[in-house]
């Protein structure tokens, strides 16, 4: 049934079975069924009568639904953020994504808001300088969506992960599973910031022909408040290691890594506990390269167990152990993956940590390329997965646009094959897939050298898309929009706040927003809300870059010499309108929620609303022009509730983002 609290769960997307985003999505809808539930609460609503049910549940506010039902529309939620992000690829519908799962799986938002955004900030204003970077914040989404469609359809890998946890039941293994592969895959990577840096100065001082070993480079140090465990954590810890006392996260995770792999990869406690201690302090022990992996997992121990205070299990220490080992620690300290006894990683060894280094090789498809380098090479733009008969088949795509350079390519090598003197000419990322030796790519070749891909075939082969674009609209409108959170508090909180409205006909907005008695309140009051009315308030925070771009305008925090927009005309606020009605229809259908009148009280139990579209049903898309005529019918009241948000967000990008409006014309 998939979500059995709904009368209505919204039209499946119609993908084809075996592709990565059906089986994502399904992965979701079906095996996670019952997700988070209360089974002694209603589990299934068909047949039942209200009276029946609890109404424990959260949705605009407190006590309006069964509280299973609230965890079906969390659920739900979940999937239709996985689904946009992965048809946008956008970072924007990334942080949905993350959003989700804090609020699923962590709790609130807000204590760990700033350990995800600052990321996606670091990356893109810093990594400019230096000569090889790739984005690492959408990225780690497509590696969680990889990990949930290999899951759902490997029955070898499935099946080994239930072995090792335990687990008979295939939805509470499901449930495990998402739990805690989102943990690895969505914080993997949370430790750039402490590489960037070193990369920054090896990059400033490079020249060609240079060593690493002979330029200044930078290294960590005075980190024992970094890696010191609370004396409460380490009573907590005794109880999950056997009574062993680790006062530090290096003693922990040595000893975690040792009794996993010590046996089977012929190290030592001791030499672990020194390869962690030097990761940071010696980085010309590692061929002078910073490890963000140590860095990632140690800031997320820290973040969830000393300052958010959750819960500490074995399993989280699976997930910590893995984010640990999935860059340069288990390649050339544990394994020494390119020597002739190299043995290739086992997925019996450690599910979680498995499907990591598997994931972050596949995804190379769509990433932001910021290095001066990397932005010269030619990397796919897409990738389609078939995932059927327990094999991962992958076709990355090329833009075709860059067929001539590819043809160049093909060309130089033809000639080197004739006469094969010095290097072979290569186009990265291009060769390393498309040149095969013995029917295999030296991309394909790497991946099987990490992890061991006998029993779960991979096949690599290069494709051409004229459709590498589509669906991810970029706008002229500039933003880090790291303030999303932010902005999407406010949006919600001026509904029906009489001092906003009396500072709006003042024109004092940006004097309320300053108020910090007023900014407290709308964050308590946002915080009450479900997360499908999170997302709705996030959500149209986003869409504020496309009305601007309809209207001949955008937003941008530098200066430029257009005209600077302090409102909209009427004429503006009317298209802006009908396009926020739109987007605001869409999002209630992929929830599940009909035309009906019923009572306010009773609405979200229901899910009917009078300003959805009448006799309008089983339809994936809504039209613009479906949109206008809905809104044409609405009163001028419930027009308003369109178009006084976006006047809202004026005030607020100057304040949070010090960004300004402009006309184009």
């Amino acid at each position: 049934m998939g979500y059995t609290m709904l009368k209505n769960s919204g039209t499946p997307k119609n993908y084809p079975a075996f592709s990565l985003e059906g089986s994502a999505l399904k992965f979701i809808r079906e095996s996670c069924e019952g997700l988070r539930f209360d089974t002694n609460k209603a589990t299934v609503i068909l047949d039942k009568k209200a009276e029946e049910l609890d109404f424990d549940g959260t949705s605009l506010r407190a006590n309006q639904i069964p509280f299973n039902m609230e965890k079906d529309i969390d659920r739900l939620s979940f999937e239709n953020a996985i689904n946009r992000f992965l048809k946008s690829g956008k970072k924007e519908d990334a942080f949905n994504v993350y959003f989700c799962y804090l609020e699923m799986f962590v709790g609130d938002y807000e204590k760990t808001r700033k350990m995800i955004e600052l990321l996606s900030e670091f990356e893109a204003n810093g990594s400019g300088l230096l000569m090889k970077h790739r984005d690492h914040y959408s990225h780690s989404v497509y590696v969680f969506c990889l990990g949930l469609a290999i899951y759902e359809t490997n029955t070898i890998y499935r099946e080994t992960y239930k072995t090792y946890y335990g687990i008979e039941d295939e939805h509470q293994a499901a449930y495990h599973y998402l739990q805690y592969w989102g943990l690895t895959s969505l914080f993997h990577d949370i430790g750039y910031p402490f590489e960037l840096p070193f990369e920054q100065v090896c990059s400033y001082f490079e020249v060609d022909g240079n060593k690493r070993s002979e330029r200044p480079f930078v290294a960590y140090h005075a980190l024992d408040s970094f890696v010191t465990i609370q004396e409460t954590i380490r009573e907590k810890l005794k109880t999950i290691t056997h009574g062993r006392d680790c006062s530090t996260t290096n003693e922990l995770f040595a000893s975690v890594l040792t009794e996993k792999l010590g046996n089977v990869y012929g190290f030592t406690e001791e030499q672990m506990l020194t390869f962690l201690i030097e990761k940071p302090t010696k980085p010309e022990a590692f061929n002078h390269f910073m490890d963000h992996a140590y860095f990632s997992a140690t800031i997320l121990f820290k973040k969830l167990f000393e300052e958010m205070n959750c819960e500490l299990t074995s399993s989280h220490l699976d997930a910590l152990t893995a984010i640990l080992m999935h860059n340069s620690l288990y390649k050339f300290c544990i394994a020494h993956y390119k020597s002739a006894g190299n043995k290739p990683f086992q997925a019996k060894l450690h599910p979680l940590a498995y499907m990591l280094m598997l994931c972050d090789e596949l995804q190379c498809w769509d990433r932001t390329a910021y290095g001066r380098n990397s932005k010269k090479e030619l990397h796919p733009m897409g990738c389609t997965f078939d995932f059927s008969g327990n094999a991962i088949k992958a076709v990355y795509l090329y833009d075709e646009r860059e067929i001539g350079k590819i043809n160049s390519f093909k060309d130089r090598y033809i000639e080197w094959l004739q006469a094969p003197e010095g290097k072979a000419p290569a186009l990265k990322a291009y060769s390393g897939m498309y040149i095969k030796k013995n029917g295999i790519s030296s991309f394909q070749k790497d991946i099987e050298s990490i992890v061991d891909l006998t029993e779960i075939k991979l096949y690599v082969e290069t494709g051409l898309t004229e459709y590498a674009h589509t669906g991810k609209s970029n706008f002229l409108s500039d933003s880090t929009f790291i303030s999303l959170y932010h902005f999407a508090m406010i949006l919600n909180g001026r509904w029906n706040n009489a001092d906003w409205k009396k500072a709006k006909s003042a024109g004092q907005e940006e004097k309320f927003l300053s108020n910090d008695t007023a900014i407290h309140q709308f964050t308590e009051s946002f915080k009450k809300l479900s997360l499908e009315y999170k997302l709705y308030n996030i959500n149209q925070a986003k869409a504020f870059a496309k009305y601007m771009d309809e209207i001949g305008c955008f937003y941008t925090d530098k200066s430029v010499d257009f005209e600077l927009v302090e409102s909209f005309s009427s004429e503006e606020l009317l298209k802006i309108g009908r396009m926020e009605h739109q987007r605001w229809l869409q999002e209630h259908y992929d929830m599940g929620w009909t035309f009906g009148t019923p009572a306010k009280n009773e609405r979200d139990f229901l899910r009917e609303h009078k300003d959805m579209i009448p006799q309008f049903h089983g339809q994936l898309e809504v039209s613009a022009d479906a949109a206008q005529a809905n809104y044409d019918r609405l009163d001028l009241a419930e027009q308003d509730k369109d178009t006084d948000p976006m006047e809202c967000m004026l005030a607020m990008l100057k304040l949070f983002d010090g960004l300004r409006i402009y006309r184009l014309h």
